[in-house]
């Protein structure tokens, strides 16, 4: 019997139903492969597990670096697209989905151990259509069918293995597989025969159950205002979050779990924002603490990169100690953010250090000639430039022997015989025979190795060896530089080399609001000419639409994709709030110019005028079984969440007031999850407070050339209060901000000095020409 729809939807494990369809014979399957195997290779062609080289499928001419990576398998793979729909209606087969991303540690172990695998590639090929999918590259897909998996399944993940009928809808579903029977999971070639078999005897069982299936999760993912919802308190709302919160807050380690821990830039975002709400309230000084304490954590432990700088995906324990060792752009983008804001809050040079750590990882690895960012480095790669198999984390760990060799000079100046090896490997933990758990060490690739985390403070250091302060931070910043001249000999892992306009976004706000921060032109610099880059390669005038992807060309060249993927809601709110960053960062106009351009095509593109808030995609694309509203904070902030400000900073800037309204629309339209669960999206939970306080536009009058004006620019820059956007009133009335804002012409300069001005739906306070006025009206 087939599982039935209900059961499915109230989270029965996918394995359960593996079981139920019942044993299958393999055998003659298996003697037929090894038939076609053998003749294959006795004509000279396709045999052998590890010939793969003998094999190209269409995904050869795919532009994704996930898709090539399997062009090479013995799997007849098409990318999504009709070719692939029209052979499985036409030949009446399933659809064997598999999605994943190019740095993904599991899709790799999957692909080598059955995608490689000729006789699981027979089975694939000769009974199912497969498809391939980049998740990073066609989200839209990857949303659509994860939202089936983590229904019907114990959870979800990459890489996904989804099985479909010919018409797309999904049936069955989980994650990766092992090839074979194993005591607790079934494994991917009985999968496939036991799916194959029902197919065959159950079919009109089975596109039934997928029907019925389908019509629940449409029904479920239907996110929209059901009558006349009022707009959530935003006291009742923010107070929740923070205190769930602050339920599940690490007292000892920081973040908000056990393990694994991941770094979630939103709840700093909503702490900090919270704490600027509650300053004066034992609430508000444990919304900054928790805060801080877990930034200082994650810079402290393994997670971060103390050699190569920039933060690894996640901790797979609960001290930040033994990541999982790729790194995303995305995690950098919006970490630089919350360094930078830790040390504007602070005054903490420490944060400001980690902020700059993250930047530089940034410009000097993942940074496109062009202009552009990269996207993500493998957690894999091999151990040497000798090593048949890539290990995860071999580029980044060490031996103590290792260290040893590398640092073998004696301190000077203390009693005691010790090297600068003996300082280095106490104050970051190494030991002789290993530092990492074999608990968290499942392939024990790790074994003997060293994940550097500090174990000590430089006091307690300097203390152990009888240092000066300054002589101990001479030692280990000499010492990294001889440990990244080491790590480079290594094989680097693999880069993937594709530009995201959403994830480009991201990391132009970071560079933004970083260089506005610290005082770094640079920075501002950096975040402009990756903007132009979106505007060159991946915007089109014509349209008006935004590109999802394109990738790294020959030379300095840029390539896209050879069937364009078109912007999803995500690249238009990440970059549009990026342009609004970089406008305050840089006051060059042209950037709110686009931005608000963006803006007009993104509510053409997406909005629900009948449920409110934005659809993930546009309605155009008629393979998707149905449209999506993100409801939840993950990795990045759901582009709902960051619609609502991007909303309201959009009318600050324009006086267009249908935009406020929209924010308030997506606010009840998730008025049910902000009043229950605010904590599954707190940058929406945040918004809350500028919708129902009103952003404060901050006018500063006067020339940014001219000292006065730059003096009150810094103290805007360097004072942190949410829920605001600053506008320069330069004077010049034929440029776009005293075209939109026609009370700008009416507010000037107070006895030839620059003058600041604190506005309230378009209404202005006193003037102030000091830095400590301005101040001191911001912080009120």
């Amino acid at each position: 019997m087939i599982a039935s729809p209900a059961a499915l939807l109230c989270r029965t494990n996918c394995r359960l139903w593996f079981r139920r369809l019942g044993p299958t014979r393999a055998s003659w399957a298996r003697r037929t492969i090894f038939l076609k195997t053998a003749l294959a290779m006795a004509s000279g062609g396709k045999g052998g597990h590890s010939s793969s080289a003998f094999y190209t499928n269409r995904l050869i001419h795919e532009k994704s670096p996930y898709l090539l990576q399997h062009a090479h398998n013995p799997v007849d793979w098409y990318p999504w697209g009709q070719e692939a729909f029209d052979k499985a209606k036409g030949e009446d087969k399933l659809i064997f989905l598999s999605v994943g991303y190019s740095t993904c540690h599991w899709c790799h172990v999957m692909e080598q151990e059955s995608f490689q695998n000729e006789e699981i590639s027979q089975i694939l090929n000769d009974n199912f259509v497969c498809i391939k999918v980049d998740r990073e590259e066609r989200p839209d897909v990857d949303k659509v069918y994860m939202t089936f998996v983590q229904a019907t399944s114990s959870g979800g993940g990459w890489p996904m293995s989804v099985w479909l009928t010919p018409d797309l809808k999904p049936f069955v579903g989980g994650t990766y597989f092992p090839p074979e029977d194993g005591i607790y999971q079934v494994g991917f070639r009985t999968v496939l025969l036991r799916i194959l078999e029902q197919w065959k005897r159950n079919k009109a069982a089975l596109l039934e159950n997928s029907q019925k299936i389908l019509s629940a999760l449409s029904a479920r993912t239907d996110v929209g205002v059901r009558g006349e919802e009022a707009l959530p308190s935003s006291k009742e709302v923010l107070t929740k979050c923070f205190h769930q919160l602050s339920e599940s807050y690490d007292e000892e380690y920081g973040g908000f779990s056990e393990s694994p821990k991941f770094p979630t830039p939103v709840n700093f975002n909503f702490l900090f924002s919270y704490w600027a709400l509650h300053r004066s309230t034992p609430e508000g000084a444990r919304a900054l603490q928790m805060t801080l304490h877990t930034l200082r954590m994650m810079a402290y432990g393994g997670i971060h990169d103390h050699i190569a700088q920039g933060f690894h995906r996640y901790s797979t324990d609960q001290r930040w100690h033994v990541p999982h060792f790729e790194k995303m752009l995305y995690d950098q983008g919006q970490l630089a953010v919350a360094y930078s804001k830790a040390f504007q809050i602070s005054g903490d040079t420490f944060f400001a250090d980690i902020a700059a750590d993250i930047l530089l990882y940034i410009s000097r690895d993942l940074s496109d000639a062009s202009g552009g960012f990269y996207s993500a480095e493998d957690a894999d790669s091999y151990p040497t430039a000798h090593s048949k198999e890539k290990y995860e984390g071999a580029f980044c760990v060490w031996t103590a022997k290792e260290i040893q060799e590398l640092l073998p000079d004696p301190v000077e100046g203390i009693l005691e015989r010790k090297t600068v090896a003996d300082v280095f490997m106490h104050h970051f933990g190494v030991k002789e025979d290993g530092n990492v758990n074999p608990m968290k060490d499942p392939h024990n690739q790790l074994k003997g190795k060293n994940v550097l985390i500090v174990q000590y403070s430089l006091e307690l250091t300097a203390a152990r060896f009888g240092l000066e302060m300054e002589q101990l931070k001479t030692l280990l910043v000499k010492s990294k530089e001889k440990l990244y001249k080491a790590r480079a000999q290594r094989p680097r892992p693999h880069l993937d080399s594709k530009m995201l306009a959403s994830w480009n976004g991201l990391m132009i706000s970071g560079f933004a609001q970083s260089g506005a921060i610290l005082g770094k032109q640079e920075y501002i610099d950096r975040a402009a000419r990756a903007a132009y880059f979106l505007q060159n390669h991946m915007f089109s005038v014509n349209t008006g639409k935004l590109l999802r992807s394109c990738y790294r060309g020959q030379g300095n060249s840029v390539d896209k994709s050879s069937v364009p993927i078109h912007g999803f809601l995500e690249d238009y709110v990440f970059v549009i709030q990026a342009l609004f960053d970089l406008y305050e960062a840089s006051l060059n106009q042209s950037w709110l110019e686009w931005a608000v351009q963006l803006q007009h095509k993104q509510d053409e593109l997406f909005w629900d005028p009948k449920g409110f808030a934005y659809f993930s995609t546009e309605a155009a694309d008629s393979s998707l079984l149905f449209r999506i509203k993100d409801d939840q904070d993950g990795a990045e902030p759901s582009p709902n969440s960051i619609a609502v400000t991007n909303l309201l900073r959009a009318a600050s800037y324009t006086g267009h007031k249908e935009w406020t309204k929209k924010a308030g629309q997506i606010l009840a339209a998730f008025s049910e999850r902000l009043l229950k669960i605010p904590v599954v999206i707190p940058e929406m939970a945040r918004a809350t407070a500028g919708f129902h306080r009103t952003l404060k536009q901050v006018v500063i009058c006067g020339d940014p050339n001219e000292e006065d004006t730059r003096d009150l620019l810094h103290c805007y820059y360097s004072t942190y209060t949410p829920n605001r956007v600053l506008i320069l009133a330069d004077g010049d009335t034929t440029g776009f901000l005293y075209h939109h804002l026609s009370f700008l012409s009416s507010l000037e300069k107070k006895g030839g000095k620059a003058t600041a001005y604190l506005c309230e739906n378009f209404t202005c306070s006193l003037p102030v020409t000091s830095s400590q006025e301005l101040r001191d009206v911001l912080l009120a």
